[in-house]
């Protein structure tokens, strides 16, 4: 058994990125699936662990239970350096976290599952105005990322020079849920480029939500 538990779901962005941060940094874990659809994630077990109820959140035996996959990678950096994450000077960081926030704040939020629940329980939405939803955040924020990735000189192979960091986990971990949606990358060339230098690393491609145990 190792340190190491990860409580995430198979289809969970956020779980995506936890998973590839602890393949990036050759990190053994436990994988606990929770199936969203049916709450399990909203039983009184897993809130005794992460009061929130939301995935994903990593148990270090006997040590603590960190939640926030943002938090949990930029933990993991911290306590296992090498490979990085971040790049070494702050300017550097600055520049990768905000890359990183255009997904992690203004995406994935306001597009994750209890959103889209949210919006069909209260308001009615069927299938094609939840893809709607989706697609209209999805593309604002893409715009964006996709104008700093192809204009800025740091952008390199990756999100920030030919290392990746915590923003190309983030942009793997988004790309792939526009697929679920079927949100149109050929706007996008410069993130579809880092997308697929990034596929073609072992790390991301262990990560992808079809090769986990609870994939169905």
């Amino acid at each position: 058994m190792s340190d190491l538990i990860l409580h995430n779901y198979f289809r969970s962005s956020t779980s995506v990125r936890v998973r590839i941060a602890l393949n990036l940094k050759g990190l053994d874990y436990d994988y606990v699936p929770y199936a969203l659809l049916p709450d399990e994630h909203k039983s009184e077990t897993y809130l005794a662990l992460n009061p929130q109820g939301l995935v994903p959140a990593l148990e270090i035996t006997d040590q603590a239970v960190l939640t926030q996959s943002m938090a949990i990678i930029e933990y993991l950096d911290e306590a296992h350096p090498d490979p990085a994450l971040m790049p070494p000077d702050a300017l550097g960081r600055a520049r990768v976290r905000s890359l990183a926030q255009i997904i992690g704040c203004d995406i994935h939020p306001v597009n994750n599952l209890r959103i889209l629940r949210y919006i069909t329980d209260e308001f009615g939405a069927d299938a094609d105005a939840k893809k709607a939803w989706f697609t209209r955040w999805a593309t604002e924020g893409f715009s964006a990322l996709e104008h700093r990735l192809s204009s800025e000189p740091e952008t390199g192979e990756f999100c920030h020079g030919d290392t990746r960091t915590l923003a190309d986990i983030c942009l793997y971990a988004q790309v792939l849920n526009n697929k679920r949606f079927d949100v149109d990358p050929e706007p996008y060339p410069t993130i579809m480029k880092i997308f697929t230098h990034c596929d073609a690393l072992a790390a991301f491609q262990d990560a992808r939500p079809e090769n986990q145990m609870d994939a169905v």
